[in-house]
């Protein structure tokens, strides 16, 4: 199976400084980026930033998302209404780890008001670097996918 090291990045406006270092740093891990913006302060509307990055997912253009807003809990909650899509809102490296490791997630979501920009790119590396365990977890995902056991 060929990875795909594609990733989108997007967010409002109050997250802007900190994606553009979440870029960069995806860059210098040996990611793909395809960020979407925005690129200028003027209040932009979160729900349109998260429901873009979650269809670039959903579609398969890219293998993993991350979004940023104030507290990333409302672009979090726009992503996750696109079918397909798992995102969690992370403000420690463990939940990160978690997210990924038990719930497939393929959308992480940070809060630029919430953590600074060292323990965002520390979130992200242990969101990049976890690998769904399956097993009893892939059950549980297959329920959150709206399939029963």
């Amino acid at each position: 199976m060929t990875v795909n090291k594609r990733i989108v990045l997007s967010s409002d406006h109050a997250a802007i400084d900190l994606r553009q270092a979440v870029a960069a740093h995806v860059v210098a891990n040996g990611w793909e980026v395809a960020d979407i913006g925005p690129t200028t302060p003027e209040s932009t509307h979160y729900p349109l930033h998260g429901k873009a990055a979650a269809q670039a997912v959903a579609s398969g253009d890219c293998q993993l998302g991350i979004v940023l807003c104030g507290t990333g809990q409302g672009i979090m909650m726009a992503a996750n209404k696109v079918p397909g899509i798992r995102c969690g809102v992370c403000s420690d490296a463990f939940s990160a780890r978690m997210i990924r490791q038990h719930n497939d997630a393929n959308m992480l979501s940070i809060g630029a008001r919430v953590v600074g920009e060292g323990q965002a790119l520390d979130i992200v590396d242990a969101f990049l670097t976890a690998e769904f365990e399956g097993g009893r977890h892939a059950t549980r995902v297959d329920m959150i996918e709206g399939n029963e056991a």
